[in-house]
């Protein structure tokens, strides 16, 4: 496999390559498949569900919910099912593709580590860390988020699962040692005032974030030293964001899913590593 460092000027340099504008309304999630890491489904406001093969630049499925709804949806472990909710106002149930459902309550960011070991679950200001094998027995950790306890949007860990990344509805993007709790970086965008959710992502490598922001614009920042680019936007709310697995690609979704590529005309120089 051939990869790119990611440098700053890379981010500089990064434009749409690609966009899917066949929405009839706006997107309200996406999910890379962990394995299959050319999968993507998003979920839209009109109802639909569709997946992607992102190498490929198609549109390989779209099924419609037009009963429940759909707002949230995410791959299971085989790329062919996935796990949606409903946007009915009704029914609280999550669905396992016409084969099942299950009931939850409350809305918490969570996200496991890669290894599926781990996972966080952030609420009220603070990160509750559980380990996967022994749930039952609580948290084995619990770290405060200092004194953001804004509804919590997001949670991620890095690649590596070094770092976890948190975002508020306050527009506070946190990122923090996974395994001592301790505040890394803290990065200010604008609050999102609506029912949207403020997204980030890590690039590959951890070292960089990707962010959407309440006014609609998209930030990347160099975890060690800072920003380093903006791209304003005439949408009103946050984008959904997320970093294409082992890839040099985000992709941004609103009322169009835009694919994210460095133009290399503008690098005077750039490492490849095997």
């Amino acid at each position: 496999m051939v990869s790119m460092e990611v440098t700053d000027e890379m981010f500089k340099c990064m434009e749409v390559g690609l966009a899917f504008r066949d929405y009839n309304g706006r997107i309200s999630s996406m999910d890379f498949h962990s394995k299959a890491t050319n999968y993507l489904v998003t979920a839209c406001d009109d109802e639909s569900i569709r997946l992607y093969d992102i190498q490929n630049a198609v549109c390989l499925k779209t099924i419609n919910s037009k009963k429940y709804g759909v707002e949230l949806v995410c791959f299971t472990e085989n790329p062919t099912y996935v796990l949606h909710s409903s946007k009915n106002g009704w029914d609280d149930s999550l669905r396992l593709l016409s084969l099942g459902l299950l009931r939850v309550q409350g809305r918490p960011a969570v996200s496991y580590d890669d290894q599926g070991l781990v996972f966080a679950i952030a609420y009220g200001g603070y990160i509750r860390m559980f380990d996967a094998r022994n749930f039952e027995k609580g948290p084995f950790d619990i770290f405060s988020v200092g004194n953001d306890d804004s509804e919590a949007n997001v949670i991620k860990f890095s690649s590596d699962g070094r770092r976890l990344l948190l975002t508020t509805k306050a527009g506070r993007v946190h990122v923090l040692d996974s395994f001592h709790g301790n505040n890394i970086a803290t990065y200010n965008v604008k609050p999102v005032v609506s029912n949207s959710t403020l997204e980030a992502s890590f690039s590959p490598d951890g070292n960089h974030i990707i962010s959407g922001s309440g006014d609609g614009s998209v930030y990347a920042w160099n975890v060690r030293s800072g920003k380093v680019a903006r791209w304003g936007s005439t949408d009103s709310e946050p984008p959904l964001i997320r970093w294409a697995p082992g890839s040099l690609m985000f992709l941004t979704a609103s009322s169009e899913l835009s694919c994210w590529v460095p133009d290399l005309s503008k690098l005077g120089s750039f490492t490849v590593s095997k």
